[in-house]
């Protein structure tokens, strides 16, 4: 598989644009121009795909929420995939206009709804939330994830490393969320401390409807 090819189901795969090397002649195609801080091609998004997959596969999801979403990748990448509602949102300006471009080139614009702002701009709830974030900021977004995730719902959560997650886990817990899936990708490096993991990871939560929290 070509580092710029990623299969998002038996029918239908990513790439970016003009690169389709290792696709099937009647495949469709999602083509993207790439973000900057996770882009299509990084560890996480690839994680972040992977369950997003799954999720769709098992469940029925109506609406979903990509946060800090960048070139829109797996907003889209879930509206691709059938979900007729999806909110794509981001800080900076030039991400929500990538996704909004992203969106039309790919026949999605009706699906996607690409928006410059936080996450408390939005009212909610989403069958499913996806948010591949720093470190830092999935620390301080515990609560308001749990805010817009529907009651039955899923967070799909990435951007920080297997060493974190002991900080991050309990947190979401508490709230009544389960660990369903969990994914990681391996990191080595020379200069790491040896026995020190850097693996990057992602997860899927879920909570059952009824659930205290």
């Amino acid at each position: 598989m070509a580092a710029r090819f990623y299969r998002l189901s038996p029918h239908l795969a990513l790439c970016e644009p003009g690169d389709r090397s290792g696709a099937e002649p009647a495949e469709q195609f999602l083509c993207l121009a790439g973000g900057e801080a996770f882009n299509p091609t990084h560890s996480t998004t690839r994680l972040c795909l992977e369950l997003i997959g799954e999720a769709l596969a098992g469940a029925s999801v109506r609406s979903f929420l990509d946060v800090g979403c960048g070139s829109g990748v797996l907003g889209l990448a879930a509206a691709a995939l059938g979900v007729p509602r999806v909110v794509a949102v981001d800080l900076a300006r030039e991400a929500a206009r990538v996704t909004r471009e992203n969106a039309r080139h790919n026949g999605l614009a009706a699906r996607v709804l690409a928006v410059q702002g936080s996450t408390e701009c939005l009212k909610g709830p989403f069958d499913l939330v996806a948010a591949n974030l720093h470190w830092e900021v999935q620390l301080g977004k515990v609560a308001e994830f749990h805010r817009l995730a529907a009651a039955g719902g899923g967070l799909i959560l990435s951007g920080f490393r297997d060493h974190q997650e002991p900080r991050l886990l309990p947190a979401y817990r508490r709230l009544g969320w389960r660990l369903q899936r969990r994914r990681v990708k391996g990191f080595s490096h020379p200069e790491l401390p040896r026995g020190m993991s850097f693996n990057w990871t992602a997860w899927l939560l879920t909570r059952p409807k009824g659930e205290a929290g």
